[in-house]
């Protein structure tokens, strides 16, 4: 039966997305346990058959604890990789465990995906985060994390930050001195939001355009940030 364009199109997509995944790069597997626990865990993309199969590494057995009872043939797992050569850009899919190898090394062997998702971090795409971070205000700083990031902005919860006084549209600086082998990340932006909280005050900040390298780069790290 000849093939229609159509598929055709599909199956080039599925394998030039897939293909923006270098061999041996860094990716996130994103598991879930039948009890609804959630966890992330690195692996390496080793590579993939067209419309056969997809092969990563398996992760450390150290850091999955009681997760490596759940990979087994069946198991859901969304895979996300960043693109080497594409600045912001993140390739993401769903598959599922069709089985898993001891040799050569242990590998886990994915079923094809069925779609392949290229993903913008310069679209609005916003993520959850836990990074310590130092914040100066009024030429001092204070310790803070960043709960939440995007390439326009994020939010920081300073931490006993009550007596802080600030205005909106004022120049900050935020500096971040160590996060998964980043050093000393720096970043400008402005108050776009100011709110009290329980342990402390949490600050909108909208990145300035200079900033948006930094910002990248923090994204990038952040989204293979292991749970």
């Amino acid at each position: 039966m000849p093939v229609t364009p159509q598929k055709i199109t599909t199956a080039n997509r599925l394998d030039r997305n897939l293909g923006l995944i270098q061999s041996g790069s860094m990716i996130t597997l994103d598991i879930a346990t039948p009890a609804g626990q959630k966890a992330k865990f690195r692996s390496t993309f080793i590579g993939y058959l067209p419309k056969q199969y997809v092969l990563v590494q398996y992760p450390d057995s150290n850091k999955l604890g009681n997760f490596s009872q759940f990979i087994t043939q069946g198991m859901g797992v969304t895979v996300r990789g960043l693109i080497e050569g594409h600045e912001g850009a993140v390739v993401a899919f769903v598959s599922n465990v069709k089985q898993t190898l001891q040799i050569p090394s242990r590998i886990i062997v994915l079923e094809f995906p069925r779609s392949v998702s290229l993903q913008s971090l310069r679209s609005a795409m916003r993520i959850d985060t836990d990074i310590i971070a130092k914040i100066k205000i009024a030429k001092e700083y204070w310790q803070a994390t960043i709960i939440d990031i995007s390439v326009s902005g994020c939010q920081v919860l300073v931490n006993n930050g009550e007596s802080l006084v600030m205005e909106k549209d004022k120049l900050i600086e935020l500096v971040v001195e160590d996060f998964q082998e980043l050093r000393n990340l720096k970043f400008t932006g402005k108050i776009c939001s100011i709110k009290p909280q329980a342990n402390g005050v949490c600050i909108g900040i909208h990145f300035e355009n200079k900033s948006k390298a930094s910002v990248i780069k923090l994204l990038h790290h952040a989204i293979i940030i292991e749970s």
